[in-house]
């Protein structure tokens, strides 16, 4: 028996440790031609990069699996497995026993994920600081008191009232990292959010004992000051990770859902895609994606391929034709027969391709995680040390528990938290001031790095829409322009738009894959050279005139057919900008799957020896596999379906805001405009944050080895502690700010240089 698998379900028991049916997961998981079956899983409990490497390290080991790689960012788990050997029940009770609750990936249940966390850190952050505020106002009058007339009557009364506020607060406040370090610690591990637990609970627990002991001090106020300095910290990292299923609903609205099944008997039947199999025929109306790929059997039209191939052009196909899924039909109606089913389509193909690369990429820790790793066991054995060593030299319980407290809330990783997210914080701002949207937490990093990039041609290094080129016969325009406004392929549009007609014409017929024709008056036609009876020699010598370009003619009666060259413009200043790049000692080249002649020309304009054309996603991904071997750090500029593997694959990727959804959301940062302008500005004010983040980490690793030895020797309350961990943080806040100064001196100096000058698209964006 084969239970039915229920995405939409919430979470439950795995199978294995349920004691229930094992499910048939091949059903929903992606198998290759070795057998392997691939799948997500989204995971819970995952905060930190030693989270990461422990669910890795426990799952590769076993039998059966051949890959298994978490993605930190949008906390989902890439599994590969042989099913003759072992089921995703066996890791999903594995993942369990760890504490990393699991589930197959829905992009339905994914979304608006990481928005929910987000809010709920709001809310914690909100609950802290009004806390704060108000108890820090009762300690200022007890500090004070203290040392001047204070009744411990008055002083005991503050104290409850402080107590009052403060533990409803802790107790909601504190939960994201009561919750962590709870699960951590039922499962036998430790994380960094055990010592902030638990110094935070010693403060509130010892606070409490000495209000009701009548004591002097209490540290009500240092333990709010410390949630909430934590909560911001974790806020500002939550709110840099890439959001969940964003690909895999983009790659949604290309796939189609259901196919038309043209039975032996000519029946038709609507049918899910999921159920089509290789042989069978499918029938593809115009305005149509392709479902799956295949074989065009009879029928003729043109498919954009656009998302695809990166071709700016519709294809023409005809009987014995290849097509793929997710292509669209533009004009006629198709009978396909079948090649590959869902699971084995080169769209399947491309979001294999993309997972895989974005899991990969993954692997590459961010510097405070690395640097954070071994903090958590560091920082428990330094306190009970502490408490242990004051105890034995005599001191009382509660005294040496004090300077325990001190120990674990001055140590705790406040300024380590901030380090990066607060430069990440203000250098995405000054970004988007030059007109760039991040869309990966760690990108910063990675553009600091870069010694390599690497531009798609259509649509990135030129602007998507073609334009009429070289010398034209305005009446040819203008007597072309009302068939050219009727037909909805791009280069027609392009002469529409070139030719002012008001009003297309509507008498006319179009002819799938050749072009539209008209009857009414003289018979005129306009499409391809072919189509419209242009002899081969004159449409030769038109294409050694205009080299590269894309052509479409016009004929009429008793008139001569007259040939359009159509050619796409370069981006405002992007031969500057590969300029100023080359200045920089950085390699540049083109990697396109436009044709070899196309990428040719636009290379020869823009002064590039290196390009490579024709290139389809897999060629792409291995020239900057080839790219990598050799030590090169690439960033990957391009637009469109076929770019996505390929911007994934790279150390990092941008994609113009033009481009195609799931180029966007693959790339690890947008830029707007038109310009290209962005991508040398990306690159300089990376290069400074990556400085400013090592500069706050040095400055939480020199206060740690400062104020840990005071702290231990004694010379520090947990006030002094929370104050001296606020400002720590505050320092390396303020250092992150320091960036918008040093850019706006940039931008100053840069006024008399082209490099320095502000890209085209930060006035869009400042707009």
């Amino acid at each position: 028996m084969t239970t039915v698998l229920d995405l939409a379900a919430p979470m439950r028991s795995t199978p294995a440790a349920a004691g229930t049916v094992a499910r048939d997961w091949t059903a929903f998981a992606a198998t290759d031609a070795s057998g392997v079956c691939r799948m997500e899983f989204a995971l819970e409990g995952i905060t930190c990069a030693a989270c990461m490497t422990e669910i890795e390290q426990a799952l590769r080991p076993l039998a059966g699996v051949e890959t298994a790689r978490v993605n930190l960012s949008n906390r989902r788990l890439a599994l590969a497995w042989r099913p003759d050997a072992i089921s995703p029940d066996t890791v999903l009770a594995r993942l369990a026993a760890l504490g990393y609750p699991a589930r197959p990936f829905d992009p339905a249940l994914a979304t608006g994920g990481s928005s929910a966390e987000q809010r709920r850190l709001l809310r914690a952050i909100g609950v802290a600081g009004f806390a704060v505020m108000n108890v820090m106002l009762l300690s200022i009058s007890i500090w004070s008191g203290n040392v001047t007339d204070i009744t411990p009557e008055t002083r005991d009364f503050f104290h409850w009232v402080s107590a009052l506020i403060a533990m409803p607060a802790v107790a909601y406040a504190g939960q994201p990292f009561f919750s962590s370090a709870l699960s951590a610690l039922r499962h036998g591990r430790v994380n960094m959010d055990v010592p902030i637990s638990l110094g935070v609970l010693l403060a509130v627990g010892l606070s409490f004992v000495s209000t009701l002991t009548h004591g002097t001090e209490a540290y009500f106020d240092s333990a709010l000051m410390l949630l909430f300095f934590l909560l911001t910290g974790r806020f500002l990292d939550e709110n840099m990770r890439r959001r969940t299923a964003v690909e895999a609903e983009t790659l949604a609205a290309l796939r189609a859902d259901t196919a038309i099944r043209l039975g032996a008997d000519g029946s038709l039947a609507d049918v899910p895609v999921s159920a089509i199999r290789p042989g069978e025929r499918v029938l593809v109306r115009p305005g149509e994606r392709v479902p799956v790929d295949g074989i065009v059997l009879t029928g003729a039209s043109e498919i954009d391929v656009a998302l695809v191939t990166g071709e700016t052009l519709p294809e023409a196909v005809a009987p014995g034709a290849a097509v793929h899924a997710g292509t669209l039909n533009i004009s006629g109606v198709l009978v396909v027969r079948v090649s590959a089913g869902a699971a084995d389509t080169r769209l399947a193909e491309i979001e294999r391709l993309l997972a895989n690369a974005a899991a990969a990429k993954s692997a590459t820790m961010r510097l405070a995680d690395r640097v954070a790793r071994a903090y958590a066991p560091v920082v428990h054995a330094v306190a009970l040390s502490t408490f242990v060593g004051w105890t034995l030299a005599g001191t009382s319980w509660t005294e040496a528990l004090v300077i325990a407290i001190a120990v674990l809330i001055i140590t705790c990783p406040c300024a380590l938290a901030l380090a990066v997210p607060a430069v990440q914080v203000v250098t995405a701002g000054l970004l988007f001031r030059a007109g760039v949207l991040l869309n990966a937490g760690d990108a910063i990093e990675r553009l600091a790095a870069v010694d390599t990039v690497v531009f798609d041609k259509t649509g990135t290094l030129t602007l998507p829409d073609a334009d009429l080129a070289g010398a034209l016969d305005p009446d040819a325009v203008l007597r072309a322009g009302d068939l050219a406004g009727a037909s909805r392929h791009p280069l027609a549009a392009a002469l529409y738009r070139a030719s002012g007609i008001g009003a297309p014409l509507e008498d006319l017929r179009e002819v799938p894959g050749c072009g539209v024709e008209t009857s009414a008056g003289p018979g005129r036609r306009l499409g391809s050279p072919a189509f419209c009876g242009v002899a081969e020699a004159d449409l030769a010598a038109f294409r050694d005139a205009h080299p590269g370009a894309s052509v479409i003619a016009y004929a009429e009666e008793g008139r001569a057919p007259v040939l359009f060259a159509f050619a796409q413009r370069l981006r405002p200043g992007a031969a500057a900008v590969i300029a100023a790049l080359r200045a920089e000692g950085i390699a540049v080249e083109i990697l396109s799957g436009d044709t070899v002649a196309a990428v040719a020309r636009t290379a020869a304009d823009l002064g590039l020896d290196t390009f490579t054309g024709a290139a389809d996603p897999a060629a792409k991904i291995a020239r900057l596999a080839a790219l990598k071997a050799q030590g090169r750090r690439v960033l990957m500029v391009g637009d469109g379906l076929n770019d996505a593997p390929a911007l994934a694959a790279a150390h990092v990727s941008m994609a113009p805001a033009s481009g195609a959804s799931l180029a966007k959301v693959s790339a690890d940062a947008v830029f707007l405009g038109e310009g290209l302008g962005a991508v040398p500005e990306s690159l300089r004010l990376s290069r400074a944050a990556l400085r400013a983040m090592r500069q706050n980490l040095a400055i939480a690793l020199v206060y740690n080895l400062v104020a840990v030895p005071v702290a231990i020797a004694g010379h520090v309350t947990p006030l002094i502690a929370a104050l001296a961990m606020s400002g720590s943080s505050l320092i390396v806040t303020v250092n992150a700010l320091r960036l918008r100064l040093a850019r706006r001196r940039g931008a100053v100096q840069g006024q008399h240089s082209p490099a320095g000058a502000t890209p085209p698209g930060a006035t869009e964006a400042a707009a």
